[in-house]
């Protein structure tokens, strides 16, 4: 009867843990093997959730991405509002079209080409030769020079006042030596200042300041992938198998979108800011897409860690788990057992009392 006892005990127990190694002292081989395989389903359970973490970390910097496009977008928009709208300063365009940087008419040495702005005069000194970029260059980095050159788009040489100021062209140089760059000398009327141009600059700005915020916000979970942060993926326990993600500087200055020049009032400041955000486009969508590949790689992962946990944990399983049929058979022919050893134990009293009555 006790060991009938133990075998119920033993059968209960499989069948109330569903299985048949709970410890050491039932099968030290399997229980170990299967300890083995556990333990490396619980640790890959710690790295499952860590990849868990970090494919929400991409997901958040891609929606980032996303909302950063639709800014720049929206800044691009209202930088070609500001250039649809008529320029009203001082304004001199050449007559020669097709000029490019590069293009070299002769001019007698040390001849001078000058233009003032009222206060301030940019020069230009040849050399036997001028181009049309040492204009260009002459006038845009003259230091407080209220005119800007640049070349139209059909390649004609185009001074624009910055602010309500006249324009005068002149210096040493010949009527027919300034000529080859479609200019003559004189004086451009002053013009005035722009006031829708200078709103758009404005929202330009303020667009430009929101794109700041939003790399500046753009953190998930401590990690900001858009404003200098960078996030190692481990794949694996022993960090083996790892995935570095490098992250960017995404604010207006990293992405090298410059704040208003003059309020929008000439062409080129306004054509200057629309390259910039072209730029900025397209460096956004390079980013987009690392960015995406690498949330593919580590959803991948998640999924492969996902899967191969389970199946660490079913070959666990089938090592130590109880067949609960024969488990319960077993209890049904063991409880059946007990109950005719207690009926045998019990004939077996009553007859020994029969034979001691017989000596009374």
């Amino acid at each position: 009867m006790q060991q009938t006892n133990d075998l119920l005990s033993t059968t209960q127990n499989r069948l109330a843990t569903g299985k048949k190694v709970n410890s050491a002292n039932d099968n030290p081989t399997v229980f170990f093997a299967a300890s083995a395989l556990s333990n490396r389903a619980a640790d890959l359970n710690d790295v499952f959730d860590r990849v868990v973490a970090a494919s929400k970390v991409l997901k958040s910097t891609n929606d980032s991405l996303s909302a950063l496009t639709g800014l720049v977008n929206s800044a691009q928009s209202t930088a070609r509002n500001a250039l649809a709208s008529t320029a009203t300063t001082a304004r001199t365009t050449g007559s020669v079209a097709g000029l490019t940087g590069a293009s070299s008419f002769a001019v007698v040495a040390a001849r001078t080409i000058t233009v003032n702005d009222g206060t301030t005069t940019a020069t230009i000194t040849s050399a036997g030769t001028v181009t049309t970029q040492q204009i260009i260059d002459g006038i845009n980095n003259t230091a407080n020079l209220r005119v800007k050159a640049s070349l139209t788009a059909d390649g004609k040489l185009q001074l624009e006042a910055t602010t309500a100021n006249a324009i005068t062209i002149g210096g040493t140089i010949t009527a027919p030596e300034l000529s080859q760059f479609g200019l003559t000398a004189g004086v451009t009327a002053a013009g005035t200042l722009n006031s829708v141009r200078s709103g758009f600059a404005a929202q330009f700005d303020s667009i430009r300041s929101q794109i700041d915020q939003l790399s500046a916000d753009a953190t998930f979970d401590g990690t900001n992938l858009l404003n200098g942060g960078s996030l190692r993926i481990n794949f694996n326990e022993k960090s083996t198998s790892s995935l570095s993600v490098v992250g960017v500087t995404n604010t207006s200055a990293g992405l090298g979108i410059a704040a208003s020049a003059g309020t929008f009032q000439t062409d080129r400041d306004i054509n200057n800011a629309l390259t910039n955000l072209t730029n900025s486009l397209s460096t956004l969508r390079a980013q987009s897409s690392v960015f995406a590949s690498n949330l593919d790689i580590v959803t991948t992962r998640q999924d492969f860690t996902k899967s191969l946990i389970g199946l660490l944990n079913a070959a666990s399983d089938s090592m130590t788990a109880a067949d609960t049929n024969e488990e319960g058979a077993n209890l049904l022919a063991l409880q059946t057992r007990q109950s005719l050893s207690s009926t045998a134990l019990s004939m077996a009293a009553q007859a020994d009392q029969t034979v001691l009555r017989m000596f009374r």
